[in-house]
Parts: structure tokens; sequence; C-alpha cells
């Protein structure tokens, strides 16, 4: 029974035809997958050359130290002493700057490995349809699992079977896990549920804002604060560099700086609106 308690999607959706998601043709990207896939590519190719500068350098590091016999020191008052002390420290600044390369490259990896993992963002123009797929997916799990259950609280092995569930599966329906529970445990139907109300939340408020147009620039004293609805962003942009305090107070409201704009950016929402607003002094 703990292969449900601990792999229960896994479980409930064996048969992927009877979830709903039997494979899919390819679909051509759109801009934001474009620019999702741009950006991993930067990472990779960042992390690649940074990684051969590690190399080098400890390569280089290598080699040096290969020149200096084994076991021979610093032959202090020697006219050699000063030559050799400069020669070991290039050597420590070589093995330095390619460890600190390396975790570099490391680090660069990651963030190339997790570029698009981290679920379906809102700047997607086409999230709504892939919120409504997952959606369609964990709705039809979540009436699996509650059908699953109804079988097992029958004793009828056939109807799990008629759900697509393996005979491995079915025995393991029917042994109780550490708290005494059969099926799929009650967590698993609550939390899949707690998750359909949260995409379908999601769904409505991304309507909601496609059908809601921009504001007119907000234009200041040296600054303008305006919406970019088709990269869903607010924009504050400064005539010349703000003061310390200003910047202090974007990166606290979760405000980046976009080299591209020449502007700060953060994702478009009221409460990035009005966080652009306070920032500036403007008055709502």
């Amino acid at each position: 029974m703990s292969d449900l308690s601990y792999d229960t999607q896994a479980n409930a959706c064996e048969d992927q035809s009877s979830c709903g998601t039997g494979d899919a043709p390819p679909a051509e990207m759109n801009a934001y997958e474009v620019r999702q896939e741009a950006r991993r590519a930067r990472l990779a190719a960042a992390a690649e050359r940074t990684q051969r500068e590690a190399q080098a350098l400890l390569g280089g590091a290598d080699s040096m130290m290969k020149a200096i016999p084994c076991g021979q020191p610093i032959l202090v008052g020697h006219y050699s002493e000063g030559r050799d002390r400069r020669f070991r420290a290039r050597i420590g600044d070589k093995m330095r700057k390619g460890i600190e390369a390396r975790r570099k490259a490391d680090e660069l990896k990651r963030r190339a490995a997790n570029v698009g993992s981290g679920g379906i963002s809102s700047d997607d123009p086409a999230a709504v349809v892939k919120l409504r797929a997952e959606l369609a997916k964990l709705e039809a799990l979540q009436e699996r699992m509650k059908s699953a259950n109804r079988c097992v609280k029958r004793k009828d092995r056939a109807g799990l079977a008629a759900l697509g569930f393996s005979e491995r599966h079915i025995e393991e329906f029917f042994q109780p896990d550490f708290a005494g529970r059969l099926g799929f445990p009650g967590y698993a139907i609550t939390n899949n549920g707690a998750n359909c109300r949260r995409i379908k939340q999601r769904i409505k408020e991304l309507e909601k804002r496609a059908i809601t147009p921009g504001v007119e620039p907000i234009v200041g004293e040296g600054w303008t604060i305006s919406e970019d609805t088709e990269e869903n962003r607010v924009i504050v942009r400064f005539d010349a560099k703000p003061s310390r305090e200003t910047l202090a107070a974007l990166r606290e409201y979760g405000f980046k700086w976009s080299p591209t704009r020449g502007a700060h950016v953060r994702m478009r929402s009221n409460g990035a609106l009005y966080a652009a607003k306070r920032v500036v002094g403007a008055h709502a």
C-alpha cells in the first residue's frame, strides 16, 4: 500500500488514456516559448564557455606546479626567493579563479536545466489553454481516485480492472497502509481537489486580466510608469539614474532591472502598479 501513499498520481494514471493524457502532436512554439528556449540556450552556452575557462585555468595551474621539483621549499635568502614566491602566488591565483569558474559553470548548468521547469507561467500567451489541459487531467484523476475507492469499499476487483488498474495495483488497494487505510488515502484526494480549485482560480484571474486594458502611461517629474500587456509587465522608467533609496525600494517591491528595456519591470498586476506609484511618490 506504500506505493499508493507516496505515488498516488502515478498509480491513478497508470493507463494514461483513461486520464486523458495520451500523446499529443508537437505544437509550434509561441513567442514566449521561443524566448524561454533562447534563454536556456544562452545559459547552456555560457556554462560551456565557463567550463572551458575553468579547465584552462586549473590545467595551467597544474602545469605550473609541475615545474616546481617535488617537495622543493622556498629558498629563503636565495636570489630566487622573490621570483619563486611570485610564481607560487600565480599558481594559487589560477587555482582560485579556476575553482570559482567551475562553480559558476555548475550554477549556469543548473539554471539552464531549470528554465521552463517552474510550471505554467502567466507570461505564456497559451497559459489559459495549458492550465485548462492541466485542470482536465487533475479532474479526471480526482474522479478516478474516487471511483477506485468506491470499488475498494465494495471489494469490486472487476471494477478496478475496468478502471485500468493493473493486478499489482489492485492488490495494493487492499493492503492497509501504516494508518490502516485502504485505497487512495483521503489526503491525496483532498490535495488534488485543492489543486483543481487553485487552477480554476488562476484561469479566472488570467482571463480577467486578458480583457483588462493597460493603463495609460503615467508621467511624472523624471519618471514614467507604463504597462506592456503583450509582455505582461509594469514598467518604471527614469530619465536619469534614480537615488539609492529609490533603487532599494524598487528591489523591495519586486522590480528588476531590464537592460533591454532600460527600465525596471515587474509582472503586471494591480499590486505591481500600486507599488510602482508608491516608489515614485505618485498618487493613485
